[in-house]
């Protein structure tokens, strides 16, 4: 198998140095074969972490020396170089980089993908996403106490079951009038996308102490069901974690997505509860004309190439936050900006 080009990632977990404005920015949606010129804005801005958050690469294949030169392809793009030579960079896979379309637990060649993923990202020999039975999910923790930021990174492909889907001519009805996809919620009993072990690591993730928590997904999680692939399809997982939230009355939750191939920002407003915010950024190189419904959504979606940030300004007695999309020049799409008091609920 072709070596990898070497990166040098400046990561360093819970040591990376906190100025008072700390800066992330975050996209997914990466193809190889393409150019990818909104990278040099993002490297421009100098962040002090990017996230991918999932299809950061096209592999698609149950050939595992094609797979690893598809990464290799991606490795040697000089503009995506740049920014990982540069930055502190953290990633998740979605379904394109774990090996296949939309795939779950089913996938032949998950434990080489996870093999080629995570040396790729030069993920630590001894590191527990390398040898857990159920996924490469993962935690960071940024900053000191007063300034903590957990980023939580759900796997969402190892354990998930098979989607339940339309017949064809139900999804081309589906599609015409609402451009929705091919599949359906599943709430049954045995239907997953975590699996109870990894269940049990989110929530004691989210009962840790940070001032700010990020669930970064690489699907979406606010929104509702749109007929494609997100939470929404197994509507008894995303009540179990929204609910988990409020009951345990954890402050400081926002949450970021990818997959989709267009940006926006969704919200949802939780009764007697602090509302809860998601920017979903996506593509980097990729895009979707059709953008689905989304009753939560709070600004326009944007459909050209685009990619996320949240910027957080510690400096204040009340700390801001700004968070949203920009355009392949570094623009801004959308944004909100509130204090982190207002994403807080005083019991």
């Amino acid at each position: 198998m072709a070596r990898f080009i070497v990166f040098i990632f400046f990561f360093t977990s819970a040591f990376l140095v906190q100025a008072e404005n700390f800066k992330i920015r975050f996209g997914s949606c990466i193809h190889q074969n393409k150019a990818s010129p909104i990278l040099h804005p993002i490297y421009e801005e100098n962040p002090d972490l990017f996230i991918f958050l999932g299809d950061n690469v096209y592999a698609d294949t149950e050939d595992l020396s094609v797979m690893q030169r598809k990464y290799q392809k991606q490795a040697e793009k000089p503009e995506f170089k740049q920014l990982v030579d540069s930055t502190s960079v953290i990633a998740i896979w979605d379904d394109h980089d774990y090996g296949e379309n939309d795939a779950g637990q089913g996938y032949k060649e998950k434990e080489g993908a996870r093999e080629i993923m995570l040396d790729f990202w030069q993920e630590p020999k001894d590191s527990a996403r390398r040898i857990r039975p159920d996924g490469i999910y993962t935690s960071y923790l940024y900053g000191e106490e007063g300034k903590r930021i957990q980023i939580i990174m759900p796997d969402l492909r190892w354990n998930r079951t098979s989607l339940k889907k339309l017949s064809f001519i139900e999804y081309e009805k589906q599609k015409r009038k609402n451009n929705k996809g091919p599949y359906l919620p599943q709430d049954d009993e045995v239907s997953q996308m975590l699996g109870e072990e990894q269940w049990q690591w989110l929530e004691k993730e989210l009962l840790k102490p940070a001032e700010i928590k990020i669930i970064a997904s690489s699907l979406q999680l606010l929104p509702e069901f749109t007929g494609w692939e997100s939470w929404a399809n197994f509507p008894r997982e995303r009540d179990r974690l929204l609910h988990f939230i409020k009951e345990n009355n954890i402050n400081g939750v926002l949450m970021i997505s990818g997959d989709t191939h267009w940006g926006e920002l969704s919200k949802v407003e939780i009764d007697k509860f602090y509302p809860l915010y998601e920017v979903t950024s996506s593509g980097l190189n990729q895009e979707w004309k059709k953008v689905s419904p989304n009753k939560h959504r709070i600004a326009d979606p944007y459909s050209k190439v685009n990619y996320g940030f949240i910027d957080i300004n510690w400096s204040v007695d009340d700390p801001m936050i700004e968070l949203g999309i920009k355009d392949i020049e570094g623009s801004v799409i959308s944004q909100q900006r509130f204090s982190l008091s207002h994403i807080y609920h005083v019991k």
